[in-house]
């Protein structure tokens, strides 16, 4: 390969090898340009939540930087394939740094990961804005404008198509997010290396990119090797205590650590703790007795989350339950309750028992296609932190779950902290009151969450707190109603609106709450 510092500027008599290899690298680069921004909207995402508002701004200020990235192609004038090369390396290095370095950067303060987040987003789509508008000068020589804007365009969107097909399907449940973003700085690194092989003749210098690629090339393969180490570190640099397993699903990440307590196992779903060992059976006892001791005998239970197996090892307290069927949309949630040692000796091995069916489906869809009617319905879910778990929480959701109610019917849900988050809670019971006609309220407290709440709706002659199985821990009549009992600092506020899947409120108020504070 020789290193001559002439290069040919010209492009009209382009081989069809090398015009097919450009071609080639349009799609490539659409692919890898939807990917980076899919990774960051996500990464922001679970950090942040509010799915709907990290995915707006990473799409939006991405086209704002690919318009940047297209008016400064302008200034350049020659050496199309050569600046080609220089922002594929570019973008290798960025774009493959891009999820590690945000996952580093989190635990500091908020206006510094923000900062990283909008500086990566910004590069990123100039680097790629820059890309079309030089392989398209770059062709037109060739085949005129007409036609290579017609291929250039189409082979755009179809690779944009791929790389958003491919990430959820593929990229993040196979590799997860750090490997993916390595994976894909890869596939930019490599379409550098093919132009630098194929477009030798139009480079000034063509060994010293070939060294400066090989390099680039070199870090990224060393970086997917130690991806499994890298990603652990990431997240042990998110928790406080030690991770004993995590995995990314292809709807959440579920990380189960240990703290320095012998008998403190904890579970976070997308970095929300989930439960703590050493005070779960307060929230989980809560969440079930009141609604299981309340009414006629129940026999048939729906739970909704709860995939870890906690809440249903209350309802097998009672004897008379014959059926409990679960409802968890990820399996790798309920595979962790079943097979994982750790949880399966605080469960007791509750989804191992021959009354409990395990659903992996969507909640909205199984409540609306059961023919099942059930005496209570236990609702786990986590709080309405983005616009997909707040329809879980909202006027149509409930309507679905009322129609699959016995005649003296039990439903309860939790619904996040009074204090911490008190409009959520009470919107919450407020959503419950355009469906059932009897609700109520009531909050416990747990070391691990603080003050908590749960709200509770009953159909036909339920309602009184009966007798509770022994050896509970925490849950009594007395507890309950001492729990009914709001103080000022956490009572109703006014003017509440309900949440719907046509106007989702919910989400938007948790938010308010987690930024607002108590009192607000």
């Amino acid at each position: 390969m020789s290193n001559s510092s002439e290069a040919r500027t010209s492009y009209a008599d382009l081989p069809t090898l090398q015009a097919n290899v450009l071609l080639a690298s349009i799609l490539v680069v659409a692919l890898c340009g939807i990917v980076y921004e899919l990774i960051i909207g996500t990464v922001s995402s679970y950090l942040l939540g509010n799915s709907v508002y990290q995915f707006s701004l990473t799409i939006g200020f991405f086209m704002f930087a690919m318009g940047i990235g297209s008016y400064l192609s302008r200034f350049i004038g020659q050496n199309l394939i050569e600046a080609f090369v220089y922002v594929e390396m570019a973008l290798a290095i960025v774009g493959g740094l891009c999820s590690i370095a945000l996952f580093m950067l989190f635990p500091y303060a908020p206006w510094f990961y923000t900062t990283a987040q909008f500086a990566f987003i910004l590069l990123i789509g100039a680097l790629v804005g820059l890309e079309i508008p030089l392989l398209t000068r770059v062709l037109a020589e060739r085949r005129g404008t007409r036609r290579s804007i017609a291929d250039v365009m189409s082979l755009d969107y179809v690779g944009a198509l791929i790389g958003s097909v491919a990430f959820p399907l593929l990229l993040l449940p196979s590799l997860g997010l750090i490997t993916s973003s390595f994976a894909i700085g890869l596939i930019n690194i490599a379409v550098a290396m093919l132009s630098v092989i194929w477009l030798r003749d139009h480079l000034r210098r063509p060994r010293a990119m070939m060294v400066a690629v090989l390099t680039i090339l070199a870090a990224l393969i060393a970086l997917t090797v130690a991806a499994s180490w890298l990603t652990a570190k990431a997240q042990q640099h998110l928790y406080f205590d030690r991770i004993v397993w995590s995995k990314q699903t292809p709807y959440q990440t579920l990380v189960v650590t240990q703290t320095w307590r012998k008998n403190d196992l904890r579970l976070f779903i997308d970095g929300h703790l989930q439960f703590s060992e050493y005070d779960e059976h307060r929230y989980h006892e809560a969440l079930v007795h009141p609604a299981m001791a309340s009414g006629p005998v129940a026999k048939n239970v729906l739970v909704l989350g709860g995939g870890d197996g906690l809440a249903v090892r209350e309802i097998l307290k009672y004897d008379q339950v014959e059926r409990i069927d679960l409802v968890d949309i990820d399996p790798d949630m309920t595979k962790l309750g079943l097979e994982f040692a750790p949880l399966v000796r605080i469960n007791k091995s509750s989804l191992a028992s021959p009354k409990v069916t395990i659903h992996n489906a969507d909640a909205f869809l199984f409540v609306r296609q059961t023919d099942v009617k059930y005496d209570r319905v236990i609702i786990d879910f986590p709080d309405p932190h983005n616009e997909a778990i707040s329809k879980l929480y909202s006027i149509e959701f409930y309507a679905l779950v009322s129609g699959v109610l016995a005649e003296d019917a039990v439903v309860v849900t939790q619904s996040s902290s009074p204090y911490i988050a008190r409009r959520t809670f009470w919107s919450i019971r407020r959503t419950m009151e355009e469906v059932f006609s009897r609700t109520g309220s009531f909050h416990i407290t747990v070391p691990a969450f603080g003050v908590w709440g749960f709200n509770i709706a009953y159909t036909g002659a339920a309602g009184e707190f009966g007798a509770v199985p022994d050896g509970l821990h925490y849950v009594s009549p007395e507890i309950f109603a001492a729990g009914t009992v709001f103080p000022a600092d956490i009572s109703r506020p006014d003017e509440l609106v309900p949440n719907s899947i046509f106007q989702p409120s919910l989400y938007e108020v948790y938010l308010r709450d987690l930024d607002d504070g108590p009192l607000s």
